[in-house]
């Protein structure tokens, strides 16, 4: 799978030490909405790719006695929804950890229900969706960054977000 970066414990993102992983692509949405380049992750995009196995990153995350969380960010995770849904899934099935996944996402609730999001087609990525909303303890925290509005805490996550659209939600066993 192909990733940004990994910080081993990140203490910024979660209200629990945690694993972060920078998904590696965007279709910088903020910066379109804002009609000016806000985002925050810009040079990131400029940094290279790393291929890395997801096996491999849930080893890393297991040897570490800190970590008690994954956050999925870096740019756009719901972007790489490729690489996405297999390595939660490989977390929950294949490893049987329930630990908290946090995603990182400038999408709306809504733009995710409907598919409104990545590169693939719309069904396609409903079922990611869909199937995301399967998992135990998957956490997501929505919407667009939007510059020179009232930061808010958010109780769910424990940490303070920049834009008062965006808060997190427990998506997973919905009915």
């Amino acid at each position: 799978m192909k990733i940004k970066g990994i910080v081993f414990e990140d203490f910024i993102n979660f209200k629990e030490p945690a694993m972060y992983i920078a998904f590696p692509t965007c279709n910088f949405k903020c910066d379109k909405e804002c009609g000016r380049a806000v985002c925050q992750n810009s040079a990131l995009a400029q940094s290279p790719d790393i291929e890395v196995d997801k096996n491999d990153l849930c080893e890393m995350y297991f040897q570490n006695s800190i970590t008690k969380a994954v956050v999925l960010g870096g740019l756009e995770p719901f972007d790489s929804g490729l690489d996405l849904i297999p390595f939660i899934d490989t977390m929950r099935r294949q490893y049987k950890c329930d630990d908290p996944i946090i995603i990182y996402t400038g999408y709306t609730e809504e733009e995710l229900s409907n598919g409104q999001f990545g590169n693939g087609p719309a069904e396609m990525q409903k079922n990611y969706w869909h199937i995301l909303k399967e998992y135990k303890n998957i956490i997501v925290k929505f919407g667009r960054y939007r510059p020179n509005e009232e930061s808010h805490f958010d109780k769910l996550l424990g940490v303070r977000l920049a834009s008062p659209n965006q808060y997190a939600r427990l998506i997973s066993n919905e009915t």
